[in-house]
């Protein structure tokens, strides 16, 4: 068994092996301290553009989730919701 430490998990690109898709980068970890136990990996968003100051909510993704852990990546069965739809542009001769 390999062990590994929650500073060497930060910083590791995760990968979603449902879509192939990069979710993000592991920022934070949740530990249940009950128990002792691991519970979810916390991966930072990208921020919407023309959001200077708003931090997105970080993705979390359960510790029942992730597949494996490399060296440098993370696979997780998960899918990033998808963004909302872009309003419509006017076009020249919109009414």
């Amino acid at each position: 068994m390999q062990c590994c430490t929650v500073t060497q998990l930060r910083d590791k690109e995760v990968i979603s092996t449902k879509n192939g898709c990069r979710v993000g980068y592991v920022t934070d970890v949740e530990i249940n301290r009950k128990e002792g136990k691991l519970c979810a990996l916390l991966i930072e968003q990208s921020r919407p553009k023309g959001a200077l100051f708003a931090k997105p909510e970080p993705l979390r993704i359960p510790w029942e989730d992730i597949e494996i852990i490399g060296d440098d990546t993370i696979l997780v069965r998960f899918a990033p919701p998808a963004p909302p739809p872009a309003p419509p542009k006017p076009g020249l001769f919109s009414f």
